[in-house]
């Protein structure tokens, strides 16, 4: 496998400028146009130009250090015959022509969007449908896209006569060329509008508010995105719609914290059910549960009800874990404390009842 670095000459922490001007170097170099006679030039720029399509591209890049290997695109071409054609590169990298750049007159893909939606707990558990607005430039409804005022159309350029480029004559140490260049007047459409649409302005497009149905399975969980595809901006020229991508976010809740599909709370008990054991209620989704807790529960000790978390997007669901909260009282009658006494006296535990400060009883009125 050819080092694409080593191809270019460069550092494997090289910048995407150094990346560039070793290839404008290597490409003045060894261009087709250039080496004539050389048999070997045709392969050569063409493994010159691989190594910038796949080092200039950060995600072809990054996949290329990973592994090692070039992220299949379905071939790079022939060197005359695609990317940087001898001519056509040649005219880029040294006068600037418009080259191998997008043709303003082809269709043109619309804007991906994003949305963030605020979900609740209950709403990520069961799944739901949201109606949304969304804010996007869509086709002009006055002029349906084309730009120009009603009865009237756009016209032929008159600079270029249509041909969205400029041809000039330019004399190198190579020889004479021909440079093509974008027209200036029509930003290489070939027309011009003389008569814009007063609603869009001569752009084909306008903002407007469409209301879009998302619809959000059971069992999602915070920053999930989801994509609706044809939802994002209107193309140009007939292109298609770009997508909207929407980023669920889930709002905190005030009974259940989540830890991916498992739910957890707290029950809290009082100390005669901590010791005693009783049927306490547990809060759930679908409400609360009556559950056994065993005599002799600590504080802390966790209650796990299988299955009772949020639903998972592969099927099955996740666990509800309570943590029990052991609440001492805090206001005792006389009596109340002399059976607390008894109960210690009984175990053989010898007390000293103390007497609570001024500060806490003035907290405990204050309650």
């Amino acid at each position: 496998m050819r080092d694409y670095y080593d191809i270019l000459g460069v550092d494997r922490t090289a910048s995407a400028d150094e990346i560039k001007r070793a290839f404008r170097r290597l490409a003045r170099e060894h261009h087709p146009d250039v080496k004539q006679n050389d048999p070997q030039a045709d392969e050569q720029f063409k493994v010159i130009n691989e190594a910038y399509q796949v080092l200039s591209d950060p995600r072809r890049r990054a996949h290329y250090d990973r592994f090692g290997t070039a992220e299949p695109t379905g071939g790079f071409g022939d060197a005359r015959d695609g990317g940087f054609g001898p001519l056509d590169s040649l005219f880029d990298m040294f006068f600037g022509g418009r080259g191998g750049s997008p043709d303003p007159r082809a269709p043109s893909r619309g804007s991906d969007l994003r949305l963030d939606v605020a979900l609740t707990l209950e709403e990520a558990a069961a799944g739901v449908e949201k109606t949304i607005d969304v804010r996007r430039l869509d086709t002009c409804p006055v002029c349906f896209g084309t730009g120009a005022e009603r009865g009237s159309s756009a016209e032929r350029c008159p600079t270029c006569g249509g041909a969205g480029e400029l041809r000039y004559s330019q004399r190198t140490v190579f020889g004479n060329f021909t440079q093509i260049g974008t027209c200036s007047t029509c930003d290489g459409t070939g027309q011009v509008i003389r008569h814009p649409c007063p609603q869009c302005r001569g752009t084909g497009k306008t903002e407007l508010t469409r209301q879009v149905t998302v619809k959000i399975p059971a069992g999602v969980d915070d920053g999930a995105r989801l994509r609706l595809s044809g939802e994002g901006e209107a193309g140009s020229r007939g292109g298609a719609r770009g997508d909207l991508y929407v980023f669920l976010h889930l709002a905190p809740h005030p009974v259940f914290q989540r830890r991916g599909a498992d739910l957890y709370t707290t029950v809290p008990v009082s100390l005669v059910q901590s010791a005693l054991g009783d049927e306490v209620e547990i809060p759930t989704l679908a409400g609360p549960q009556v559950h056994a807790i065993p005599a002799g529960m600590q504080p802390g000790d966790v209650v796990t009800l299988r299955g009772k978390g949020m639903p998972t997007m592969r099927g099955g669901a996740g666990d509800l874990h309570a943590t029990i909260e052991v609440r001492i009282p805090t206001r005792l009658t006389a009596e109340q404390q002399g059976l607390l006494l008894q109960f210690a006296a009984a175990r053989g535990e010898k007390i000293k009842p103390q007497k609570k400060k001024l500060t806490d009883k003035v907290k405990e009125l204050l309650q």
